[in-house]
């Protein structure tokens, strides 16, 4: 039985590019029970289900600064570099953003790519 004091729900954070749908309980830079925590952006947060420690949660995600969806912080979905941008965006404005994020996108890609190619070598 859950305990009164657990936070219900507040609604279903999803993903809108890779679909990732789960409950959050807060959302907003000062999750609630944290003291001295205050994210940069305004990010959708669980209560990390996996810990009894009511301090700890768990960031599902923000929206991106420039198109407005709602993405998740996995790394085929958004970056965060002084805001969220999710990775569309990222390809669309590659340029404007500096070298160290650019080639983090790339290695992002090729990995992706590596990762697609096994997983479609199995089936």
């Amino acid at each position: 039985m859950e305990s009164p004091s657990e936070p219900e729900p507040k609604g279903m954070f999803e993903c809108q590019l890779c679909g990732l749908t789960a409950p959050y309980s807060y959302v907003g830079q000062k999750p609630p029970h944290t003291r001295t925590v205050v994210l940069l952006e305004e990010c959708y947060v669980l209560k990390d289900p996996f810990t009894s420690d009511r301090d700890k949660f768990l960031i599902l995600g923000s929206q991106c600064s420039l198109c407005s969806k709602l993405v998740c912080v996995g790394l085929e979905c958004s970056l965060f570099y002084s805001k969220r941008f999710c990775l569309p965006c990222v390809h669309e404005n590659l340029s404007a953003f500096p070298l160290e994020i650019r080639q983090d996108v790339e290695k992002r890609c090729s990995l992706s790519k590596v990762t697609s190619r096994k997983l479609d070598s199995r089936t």
